[in-house]
This record gives structure tokens, sequence and C-alpha cells, in this order.
């Protein structure tokens, strides 16, 4: 699965430390309110992300998810589901700590078997989560989705030398939250971050746009408790009967 990496390249591009601009006079240029959202990303205990990737070569994949809603934290726990391209079909995700369930529907299983085998495997795990750890290789890339200190390190970590100006706008309104735009140009894409007005200046949406290029990332639930609830044994299959499934055929 490319979903953290996707995530990531994404979030790391909007939140280049590289990032160079021109303070217009305000309280905060650009440049610190860039600083202080992405800090605050960087020290955030958990959060909840949504991406929309209608990106030309993400929306005719199978394999790479057009959009994903996550509730994620440092303790390696996880909640939510993801969207393929190309009708690859949706899969719900669960994960605590090293364990980990994945409900994917008939249509991803279809879109991710080829052949007949697809439809046997759909019809074996319906409505039925897989259940193994993150040491399953047929689990590892969900899982890896769903690791937001994996995700911060990535984000930390980004570095360029080359440098983009970014511009502050004036205050506007995200879902009745008010935000600071800062607009700016990364491989000629147009990037917009949304930062709160007020303090703590965290980063609420990221919109990217260009040829080929839109996605649209956001960030909500900053420091709330991931759900713990996790599927029933008996809503469970292990993922070793998958793996001997798909041997067997």
């Amino acid at each position: 699965m490319t979903g953290k990496a996707l995530i990531c390249a994404t979030a790391v591009l909007l939140l280049s430390p590289v990032l160079v601009a021109a303070d217009d006079g305000d309280d905060l240029s650009a440049r610190q309110l860039a600083d202080q959202a992405k800090d605050n990303l960087l020290d955030a205990g958990s959060v909840h992300l949504r991406l929309t990737d209608r990106s030309t070569s993400t929306t005719a994949s199978r394999t790479q998810p057009t959009s994903m809603d996550l509730a994620l934290d440092q303790d390696g726990n996880c909640v939510g589901s993801m969207k393929m391209g190309a009708g690859g079909g949706s899969v719900e995700i669960v994960k605590q700590g090293d364990e980990v369930w994945m409900k994917p529907d008939r249509t991803f299983w279809k879109a991710q078997v080829p052949g007949s085998q697809g439809d046997a495997v759909a019809e074996l795990f319906k409505n039925r989560y897989i259940h193994g750890s993150t040491n399953d290789a047929m689990l590892k890339g969900m899982a890896d989705t769903c690791d937001l200190t994996s995700f911060q390190k990535e984000v930390e970590g980004d570095g360029s030398d080359d440098a983009n100006a970014l511009t502050k706008g004036d205050e506007t309104t995200v879902d009745g939250t008010k935000v600071i735009p800062l607009t700016g140009t990364e491989d000629g894409n147009r990037t917009v971050l949304y930062v709160t007005s007020d303090s703590p200046h965290r980063l609420v949406k990221a919109i990217q746009r260009g040829d080929g290029t839109d996605m649209t990332l956001t960030f909500t639930d900053y420091d709330k408790p991931v759900p713990t609830a996790t599927p029933s044994a008996d809503e469970s299959v292990d993922v070793g009967k998958l793996q001997e499934e798909l041997q067997s055929t």
C-alpha cells in the first residue's frame, strides 16, 4: 500500500521548513505562522487526518487511495478508512499497538486479488476483519499508514536547498474556524496552508493544485484520544486463513 508514503509526501511538501516569507508587518509573519503550525503538528499526541486526492495518477490507480479518513496517535493506535482510485474499493482499518484489523469490501478484494480467486476471497471474508500484527507482511502496509510517529519524523526530517516565497493572506474561515491562508508554489504547484488565527497556531487545512495535481489535507482533533474499540473475535479472521486461501488456489 502507498497510503503512508502519499500522506507523508504531501505533508512534508506543505510544511517544508525552507519556505521563505516576507514579513508583512502583522504580529506574525507567514514564516513564523508556518513554523508554529509545523511545531504543533510535530508535538501532537494524536490527530484526525483526512486526505482527498483527485490527482490524475491517483484516480487512475487501484493501489493508491483517493481518500483517507484516519484518527491516529503516537502510541500506534488508529481507526479509519480509505478508498482506492479507479474503482479499487475501500477498506476499514483498526490498529491498537501491534495488532491490526483490516476489513476490505468486495470491490477491494476483486481489485487486489486477480481472477476468480478475488471472488472467492471476497465471499470467504465478507463483512469480516482480517486480524494480525504489524509483523504480518499482508498487513504491514496498512499498519504503516496508521503510524503517526513515523509520519511526524518524515515531516521533521524534510529539507531542501530551494526556497520559495510564502505569502500571508487575509483572515478567513475553514469549517467555522478563523484561519490565515499562507500561499506558495512548490514544483510548479500552488499550495495554500490554512493556519489557525488564534494561538496555538495549528494547520487545519492544506491544498495543492497544479498540472495533474489536486490534493486536500485536513487536520482536526489535535490531542483528542483515538477510539479504543476493536472488532470482536466473531467479526475477525486470522490473517493466516487469508494466506492459506491465497496459496491453495
